[in-house]
């Protein structure tokens, strides 16, 4: 399949969904060695002008120009142990930007082995935006911890792996049955089945995330992978949270 096929075209641009919120569609990944799946970053301009970037993707120059028009780009978040092998390329172009980073994510071997600056985990004091942006910290078991932030402003959630919602539509046909026993298609997508297990297996603390993302009632949920909720947004957050909560 096609990189349009499989992806949200066009790439490698943000484009706007609320005011001071973009994303930007890239990828695609492959997924498990398995099947090709959408990544995507969101990007967030804070009230002193300057940008911040969730879940950096792949970068090139005609992205780098695009968001030049949008401000300076200040912070870089890793917001899960997953969501972080951009990074280098971005702080190579970006040199005095700051690296925020999911709690743990320092310690795990690959991240290790890579050598990828971290400069800040998100558990650290107060971050440099805290007028802009909430924080919500999901944890599971094994280390599992992802960061999700909420733009106050908008009213728009941002998540990177809790939600998974692919359109069956752009999967080969020989890979749909795999995703939807990882349970990651739309419209009914949540977390995969292994990240589910892990974050259930936290109990309350994991279940009192969910219920404090449900009461903020978002208009709009973005996520990385696949058709993010754009409209009844807390319907569909819940729908998928389900099996947390």
């Amino acid at each position: 399949m096609t990189a349009d096929r499989v992806t949200y075209p066009p790439l490698d641009l943000p484009k706007a969904v609320a005011e001071n919120i973009w994303v930007v569609d890239s990828g695609p990944l492959k997924a498990m060695g398995l099947f090709l799946l959408p990544v995507r970053m969101t990007v967030v301009r804070l009230t002193d002008g300057s940008l911040l970037l969730h879940s950096p993707t792949r970068c090139d120059a005609a992205l780098r120009r695009r968001l030049g028009e949008l401000g300076p780009v200040r912070h870089l978040v890793a917001p899960n142990s997953a969501h972080w092998t951009f990074l280098e390329a971005w702080q190579a172009e970006y040199p005095s930007a700051t690296t925020w980073a999911a709690p743990g994510l320092r310690d795990r071997s690959q991240v290790k082995k890579a050598g990828v600056r971290l400069d800040l985990d998100l558990d650290e004091a107060d971050p440099m935006w805290p007028g802009d942006l909430n924080q919500i910290h999901v944890t599971g078991l094994g280390g599992f911890h992802e960061v999700c932030l909420h733009h106050r402003a908008s009213n728009t959630l941002i998540l990177t792996d809790l939600v998974q919602n692919l359109e069956p539509e752009k999967l080969a046909k020989a890979t749909r049955p795999l995703a939807a026993l990882a349970g990651v298609t739309a419209p009914d997508g949540r977390a995969p089945i292994y990240l589910r297990a892990i974050v259930r297996a936290k109990g309350e603390p994991a279940r009192a995330a969910a219920r404090q993302l449900l009461a903020l009632r978002p208009e709009r949920v973005i996520f990385a992978h696949g058709r993010w909720f754009d409209t009844e947004a807390t319907a569909c957050l819940e729908r998928s949270l389900r099996w947390l909560l």
